[in-house]
């Protein structure tokens, strides 16, 4: 699943890692102030916000560009030259592409939300009487925000069309060297439909999964400062009292007792949905069978195997009722959470109208993205099955060194890059 498409998986993962992590931590301790040597520095203490699309452009912002560009370029220069592989360009620089467009997407969210304080509390002061303005000064506030939505849309657009690409390369990469092993592999029960099937489930549910899981990591790395600022609104929390950083407490025990809560109810979930695969497989491979042979795929036959697929379902079925009840539950109590956090600070006149949307989106953000596993629980358990069955197909070709099959497939593939 992983040789195919990525040079020496293990070692390249864990080079992507740590050379990700001294990334950020170098730009965390000099690398955002070296900007102001080719005149981007950051942003000076104190200094307003940039509201609106201007943001995207700014010097700073222009600065991370051209660091991120460097990195990535180091990165891919260093795996061409020490493990040339043939879909490089699509597993190193498209991957790197993905990644931006996400990272810009959440800082077109962050842009978002700083936009909220001042719009609102202008809209309170007009809805109150206090504040005075033009059409012309709303409609402009208004387009603030629609230059920013409408950049955010095209580029989610854009990164869905490449993603999409990005993984059915992935499947082709794999469908390659199954294909390349198909004599050591043809004889394993169901081989054909893991190699169909099962390639075009992993790549789909990877589309998905691993979008959403990147895009929640960089959201709660966006988002955690800008709340640690707004929390300066929160005073105390309900029962509680008043803690150190009370935003950040508060939504880390939330979705930890949400996340924890639906993996207890979802235990029994990934072994009975690969059960359920098992006995799928065993009724279609009896008719398919049955097409070919007039002895096979015999009524009793079929409905022996059909009923052991009816009992693994109706099993399945009866798991996900307390699971699915554990899960929208707590789904539902998140629709109000934020706001119970912030009652008391309501009550005592603190938050503004502005403030109010700043804090409940940035509580959102973070807490949606800490509540990736609660979400995704269902598609995760479908990937571990497929996960399983695919690993289980791959076993066979341990009989021989991994790397000297790799070598032979590198080599068959071509030095180029694949369409």
């Amino acid at each position: 699943m992983f040789v195919s498409f990525f040079p020496q998986p293990k070692l390249f993962f864990s080079s992507a890692a740590i050379w990700s992590l001294a990334a950020i931590l170098f730009w965390f301790f000099g690398g955002e102030q070296l900007g102001a040597v080719f005149g981007m520095p950051p942003a000076a203490p104190g200094a307003p916000p940039i509201i609106g699309i201007a943001i995207l452009v700014s010097k700073p912002f222009l600065w991370f560009y051209i660091y991120f560009t460097l990195c990535v370029a180091i990165f891919y220069a260093f795996w061409s030259w020490y493990s040339p592989h043939p879909w490089q360009r699509w597993s190193i620089l498209m991957t790197a592409v993905i990644l931006f467009f996400i990272y810009f997407n959440v800082q077109v969210s962050v842009a978002v939300n700083a936009w909220y304080g001042p719009f609102f509390d202008y809209v309170q002061g007009l809805m109150s009487g206090t504040g005075k303005s033009t059409n012309a000064e709303f409609y402009t506030g208004l387009a603030d925000f629609s230059w920013l939505a409408l950049v955010g849309m095209n580029v989610q657009v854009v990164n869905a069309f490449i993603v999409s690409h990005w993984i059915f390369r992935w499947r082709t990469a794999m469908n390659n060297y199954f294909i390349e092993n198909w004599s050591r592999l043809r004889h394993i029960e169901g081989a054909s439909q893991r190699i169909q099937e099962d390639t075009m489930r992993f790549s789909q549910i990877m589309e998905d999964l691993g979008s959403s899981f990147v895009q929640s990591i960089m959201t709660l790395i966006a988002f955690l400062p800008v709340m640690i600022q707004l929390q300066a609104h929160i005073s105390e929390l309900p029962i509680i009292g008043a803690i150190p950083q009370p935003l950040v407490v508060a939504a880390l025990a939330w979705c930890l007792f949400g996340t924890i809560s639906v993996m207890i109810a979802g235990m029994k979930l990934p072994g009975l949905q690969f059960r359920n695969q098992r006995v799928e497989a065993a009724y279609r491979k009896e008719l398919v069978y049955g097409e070919d042979h007039a002895d096979r795929a015999q009524p009793a036959t079929t409905a022996e195997l059909f009923a052991n697929v009816r009992h693994n379902y109706f099993r399945l079925y009866f798991h996900y009722i307390y699971f699915n009840v554990v899960r929208y539950t707590y789904l539902q109590a998140d629709n109000i959470f934020s706001l119970l956090i912030l009652g008391p600070s309501l009550v005592a006149h603190k938050i503004t109208f502005g403030a109010l949307n700043q804090i409940s989106n940035a509580f959102g953000k973070v807490t949606g993205s800490l509540q990736f596993l609660l979400t995704s629980w269902s598609t995760i358990v479908e990937l571990q099955s497929v996960h399983k069955r695919l690993r289980a197909f791959e076993a066979t070709l341990q009989g021989e060194p991994l790397p000297d099959i790799d070598q032979r497939y590198l080599a068959r593939q071509g030095a180029g890059d694949p369409a």
